[in-house]
């Protein structure tokens, strides 16, 4: 059995007929209606070579004759050649309309491409419920999001690597020049190279089941016997977040027993505390609610998307700081569980030295540079 494969190609006016067009069954017919190769490859506009070519290598492949060749004699179709042209006929016969709108929404999808007020934005980001909406919200705007969700560390890399034009990432509301998620980010982030962008303010937590059964109330709990924590994956903003707080607490992450495990979202974490796998993640409260789940809020912290300076007068960056800064967006992302509006300083472009603490990394980098000249 010979698989189909399917393509199209982009033109300036449609072909009157709704056929999905294949070029050897279009030589079998011409080949049929003119009773010669060269009378068909005349009718098709190629070569004599061309269409005695295809022809031979399309038997050779099918294992089958498709043409009475015969000199001296009118090319005839043997009935393997004329067996192909009838089942053509009826696939294309029944599939009509799925033909025809399969070719509207593909239209559809291209007509976007040749509209130069829409635009398109490739944005990796740690998840977020609120990424998910606004690319929602930003679609009638003529704003189309093409998100990819990873860890934080991973969205900044792919940044910088050039793979995508925003990236998203989250931290505490002030996060200490020493925190862990310094220590994460400053790398990545640079003051003059990079630009951050406010986006939402969100509330994270330890999703647990419904009626919270285990008592949970905060992280020392996550020590206790038998307690079965659900963890991020390495280089997840969220898993940050948890180290931060358990050295903080002067918890030890072996003795949090689940440690190790790892989720690639809040979503899936949810999903596995829901279904019984744990008893405890570390979340968004809107993905605990979205599973019917009890949520013990801990910390709050921004979410931000940053973007190369170069990049911030480009008309998708653009485009989508506008719509951030809309009332419209701020009052949807109000409405998300454990979500707040930046108001604003919701898309405004934002100082990586107020907000993140890059100065004491320069202060400690010429500490260390001067110390390092003491001990030459």
């Amino acid at each position: 059995m010979h698989k189909v494969q399917l393509s199209y190609q982009l033109s300036a006016k449609r072909s009157p007929d709704a056929l999905i067009r294949n070029p050897l069954l279009d030589m079998l017919q011409a080949v049929r209606e003119q009773g010669s190769i060269s009378g068909a490859a005349r009718a098709l506009g190629l070569s004599y070579r061309h269409v005695w070519g295809a022809l031979k290598d399309a038997e050779q492949v099918m294992g089958r004759e498709l043409i009475v060749w015969e000199k001296g004699q009118r090319a005839l179709l043997t009935e393997f050649g004329e067996k192909l042209l009838w089942a053509e006929r009826q696939a294309q016969a029944r599939l009509a309309p799925q033909i025809e709108a399969l070719r509207g929404d593909i239209e559809r999808a291209f007509s976007m491409a040749f509209d130069d007020s829409a635009h398109v934005l490739v944005l990796y980001a740690s998840h977020d419920a609120a990424l998910a909406a606004l690319r929602q919200h930003a679609a009638p705007a003529g704003l189309h999001l093409d998100i990819r969700f990873m860890g934080s560390v991973d969205a900044i890399s792919a940044l910088n690597a050039g793979r995508c034009l925003v990236a998203g990432f989250h931290t505490t509301e002030r996060p200490p020049a020493n925190s862990l998620a310094a220590q994460a980010y400053r790398r990545q982030l640079k003051p003059g190279l990079h630009k951050l962008i406010g986006f939402a303010l969100r509330t994270q937590g330890l999703m647990v089941a419904k009626g919270n059964p285990q008592g949970i109330t905060g992280l020392q709990d996550l020590t206790r016997p038998g307690l079965r924590y659900i963890n991020r994956a390495s280089g997840a903003g969220t898993r940050v977040l948890l180290d931060e707080l358990l050295a903080q607490h002067q918890i030890d992450p072996a003795a949090v027993h689940g440690y190790a495990s790892q989720e690639p979202s809040h979503a899936a974490v949810a999903q596995a505390v829901a279904s019984g796998a744990g008893d405890a993640g570390l979340g968004i409260e809107a993905s605990a609610r979205d599973k019917g789940l009890d949520f013990i809020p801990l910390v709050r912290e921004r979410y931000y998307l940053v973007c190369l300076k170069s990049a911030l007068q480009q008309a998708p960056v653009q485009a989508l700081l506008a719509v951030l800064q809309s009332p419209a967006w701020q009052s949807a992302v109000a409405q998300l569980p454990g979500y707040a509006a930046l108001g604003a300083q919701s898309g405004q472009v934002l100082s990586l030295r107020a907000h993140l603490p890059w100065w004491s990394y320069r202060q400690a980098k010429r500490a260390s540079a001067t110390g390092s000249a003491a001990h030459d």
